[in-house]
């Protein structure tokens, strides 16, 4: 590829050419009239002059000189463009065209020049690894075959390296190659790191010219690692949790902040007085309450300590009574659910799967106390951090009885239910004294809270007595019942009970009427006296006034 430039004020053409390409080099002179033939030469630095190819107007024939440098490589053009291929960068000269004429000789100049882009550059004896605070070669940049000789320039993060004493030191050394006249840059750069170095990218750009301008070219970036001391120790509880509980594996790790980071520390352990040496972790398995403390680490040297403050959670739980406790109805049993905790602990209770809104108090034990109860405590804060002891509850009981009696709709049999109260379950048995039609089997209602009953149909014949035993392994209970055959008979000796219990409750207000007026007699027999004489009187009186009336008749 060939760009034809014409510098107007030199008055030059320039032709620029790509290296190892064909440069193209048009005669900038017009064609005159009379043409004999044209010639194109060069110049040598000394300003002799070199042909290098004719070309005849007449004969049509085109010859080259023997110049080795050109052997095989030059076109003459019937319009005289001069060809070149592969050009080199010793094709960069002044060439000349002539075209003459019986009466005239004209020349017209034209500059050459060559252009080669540089390979990409890169980073070659790299630094291992870098330590801040001192000034070390970090690598060389190199990128060859260039022309003209390019420029290179060092780049950290995107940002231009500036040359500062003592911290950035940049060497750029140009080397050409005798037989190509080629370039190769190398450029090396010594550098100070710092901790902000850490993951830094550098590179290096080559500005190089070409036909077009200007242009740059850039080597892969290249990460160092950067090693410094360590400045600050870390200790840290692993897991990351922020409750700790018994019974817990921990894993205290100590870190510093330097590259390499420090492989050996001290750790620094509650109670002990001197640091156990150990590599960056420092295990504890199944930690108890006592574990509650201060922990440090170090280095190994004693310098830059940290310290972490470490609460092993706990929760302790005691139920008086526990296990399995038979006590017997009616007593009395104090419960006690004691609980010891490091944070504030919820409690409830259970019985029989089902959870209770009180705590259980038991000052006169019944069968329905009896029971599976669990005591259970958790702190909410803590996870996995649960405790529960159970109490299973038995309350015995002597067999209690009480014997109830009703008339079927038939008035021919009736229905005797034992209630019985007891436990272990009491056996109930049955026993008939007298005449009389068992109707059925015996019925048991279910044995709920040491309670059931036990039925049984009869139609007596005759007055009948029932007998109903209860027995458990405490005691045997006997209780009887007499049945009439029939229900009137019941009915007339209960209104007969009822007549002989009003005449008793009216002899009872007579007798207290009689003993009221024997009193009130007693009280007035003094005054009785003087009203008799006045009364006889009267009654004479009365007497001889009827016999006077009968004489006047």
């Amino acid at each position: 590829m060939c760009r034809l430039v014409f510098l107007g004020s030199l008055g030059l053409y320039t032709v620029n050419a790509i290296y190892g390409d064909t440069i193209t080099m048009p005669c900038p002179l017009e064609v005159p009239d009379g043409l004999m033939f044209g010639k194109w030469k060069y110049e040598m630095p000394n300003g002799s002059p070199v042909f290098i190819a004719f070309r005849s107007s007449t004969k049509k024939n085109v010859q080259y000189d023997d110049v080795p440098d050109y052997k095989d490589r030059l076109s003459l053009s019937e319009n005289y463009t001069l060809s070149i291929k592969n050009a080199r960068i010793s094709d960069e000269k002044r060439f000349v065209c002539m075209l003459v004429t019986e009466d005239d000789v004209s020349e017209e100049p034209t500059i050459v020049k060559v252009f080669k882009q540089p390979s990409q550059p890169e980073i070659l004896h790299q630094a291992k690894l870098l330590e801040t605070e001192k000034l070390q070669m970090l690598g060389e940049c190199v990128s060859r075959d260039s022309y003209p000789e390019g420029n290179v320039t060092w780049y950290r993060n995107g940002r231009a390296l500036q040359p500062v004493d003592g911290v950035v030191v940049i060497n750029l050394q140009k080397m050409v190659d005798r037989t190509t006249g080629l370039f190769t840059m190398t450029s090396s750069l010594q550098y100070m790191p710092t901790k902000e170095d850490v993951n830094a990218k550098f590179s290096c750009i080559v500005t190089y010219y070409g036909p077009s301008g200007q242009k740059t070219i850039q080597s892969e970036p290249v990460v160092f690692d950067v090693h410094y001391p360590t400045e600050k120790v870390t200790i840290q509880v692993l897991p990351q949790s922020s409750t700790i509980k018994e019974g817990d594996n921990i894993t205290l790790k100590c870190s510093g902040n330097g590259n390499p980071p420090p492989q050996e520390f001290l750790f620094y352990i509650p109670g002990e007085t001197e640091g156990i040496k150990s590599s960056d972790t420092y295990i504890m398995t199944d930690v108890r309450r006592n574990a509650t403390g201060e922990y440090k680490c170090s280095l190994t040297d004693k310098s830059m300590m940290d310290s972490t403050t470490l609460t092993v959670h706990y929760l302790d739980l005691q139920l008086t009574p526990s296990g399995e406790v038979t006590k017997q109805i009616g007593e009395a049993l104090p419960v006690s659910c004691t609980i010891s905790s490091s944070r504030n602990a919820t409690v409830f209770w259970i019985k029989d799967n089902t959870r209770m809104q009180t705590s259980p108090s038991f000052s006169s034990l019944q069968y329905q106390d009896a029971g599976n109860y669990v005591c259970e405590t958790t702190l909410q804060e803590v996870e996995g951090l649960r405790k529960r002891q159970t109490l299973k509850l038995i309350v015995e009981g002597k067999p209690q009885i009480k014997m109830t009696k009703k008339t079927n709709t038939n008035k021919m049999s009736k229905t005797i239910i034992c209630h019985v109260e007891g436990f272990p379950k009491p056996a109930v048995q049955w026993t008939v004294t007298g005449s009389g039609s068992i109707l059925n089997k015996t019925e048991e209602t279910k044995y709920v809270n040491g309670k059931f009953s036990s039925k049984i149909v009869i139609a007596p014949e005759e007055n009948v007595t029932l007998t109903c035993i209860a027995e458990n392994e405490l005691e045997r209970t006997v209780t009887s019942m007499n049945v009439s055959a029939n229900d009137n008979s019941e009915k007339v000796n209960d209104q007969a009970k009822l007549i002989v219990g009003i005449v008793v409750g009216l002899l009872l207000v007579a007798l207290i009427a009689g003993v009221v007026y024997w009193l009130y007699v007693k009280k007035s027999k003094t005054a009785s006296k003087h009203v008799d004489k006045d009364l006889g009187n009267i009654e004479e009186n009365k007497k001889l006034e009827e016999n006077n009336h009968k004489s006047e008749t």
